[in-house]
């Protein structure tokens, strides 16, 4: 019979298991409802995942901007969102094409590239002195809502112009119930990677500030990565990479603007600086071609710069 001490080593890993096992089912039954959403609204799937989605799928970085910024602690916030800005292109969108080619709608992509990299370039600016007060929070929530705002009118533009379907309404329901559980099954995911993965880690010595940048960045972003896995399987890859740059979106200017107002934060140059840098050369590789088609070699490229990144975090997390 095992002994209460093996079974103890062995949670985590179990843990692992299981969250791998609720991000495939959530990130089926995600991207499902969401395309079923997009059609019911008459909306493009791509705003329904840059805006809805990236939202969803950003509530476990949420949950820790909260969390933290109540313990007083507002830097383990900024550096998961920044973290998590990065596994979101570098690693997840990199991984996403190495398995081949990927075509998006060039137009509506572009329609929000210029905000995901003019949040990190704001933070840049605002975190030279090493903090970020509650003024410089509200600055960042400020222009979040002017994007929503934005795409919200957007959207209802595409809606007046788009011409009903004959959508039953029990469609509709059937795709809000598939994306509620997708994304509780998401939640449940990340939450279960992230208690795993840091367990697995301090039981090999790594420091809090290394798993934090790196495992939990990367837990949190479970419900990104088995979105865009399984957009890229059910060939919606607009859902996909919209629900990543909006992810961006969200983390750098909702999650760091919720964390900065409930308690100011104070960091370092050295701390943000790695995260920062690979973020915006990040999105400088993801900028969309003409062709609106992503090659494998921007994959290769992505997933050097975040093995890069990994580097520059635990050298200066010594």
């Amino acid at each position: 019979m095992p002994s209460a001490e093996s079974i103890s080593a062995a949670i985590p890993y179990l843990a692992l298991a299981l969250g791998l096992l609720c991000a495939t089912g959530g990130g089926e039954l995600f991207v499902r409802g969401t395309v079923g959403i997009a059609r019911a609204a008459r909306v493009a799937p791509s705003v329904i995942a840059a805006t809805v989605a990236a939202f969803a799928t950003s509530s476990p970085e949420l949950t820790v901007a909260i969390q933290s910024a109540l313990a007083g602690e507002p830097e383990i916030s900024l550096g998961d969102a920044l973290g998590s800005n990065v596994a979101n292109l570098a690693l997840i969108f990199g991984v996403a094409l190495l398995f081949g080619p990927l075509a998006i709608i060039r137009a509506e992509v572009t329609r929000n590239f210029a905000v995901a990299v003019a949040a990190p370039a704001a933070l840049s600016v605002m975190l030279i002195d090493g903090s970020l007060s509650r003024a410089e929070a509200a600055i960042l929530l400020g222009g979040f809502a002017l994007w929503f705002g934005m795409v919200a009118l957007k959207a209802r533009e595409e809606r007046r112009l788009t011409p009903a379907l004959q959508e039953s309404s029990s469609g509709f329901i059937r795709a809000l119930v598939e994306t509620s559980i997708g994304l509780g099954l998401l939640i449940a995911a990340g939450s279960l990677i992230v208690f795993s993965a840091s367990e697995i880690a301090r039981r090999f010595g790594f420091s809090d500030f290394i798993i934090g940048a790196t495992l939990v960045a990367v837990g949190t972003s479970t419900p990104e990565l088995a979105t865009a896995l399984m957009a890229r399987i059910r060939r919606q890859d607009d859902v996909g990479f919209g629900a990543l740059l909006g992810s961006n979106i969200f983390n750098g200017l909702f999650i760091i603007g919720v964390a900065g107002a409930i308690t100011p934060i104070q960091t370092s140059e050295l701390e943000t600086a790695p995260a920062l840098i690979a973020g915006l050369i990040a999105l400088a590789l993801v900028y969309p071609p003409r062709s609106g088609v992503y090659r494998p070699w921007r994959g290769a490229a992505l997933l050097a710069v975040y093995g890069a990144y990994l580097a520059a975090v635990i050298a200066f997390g010594r």
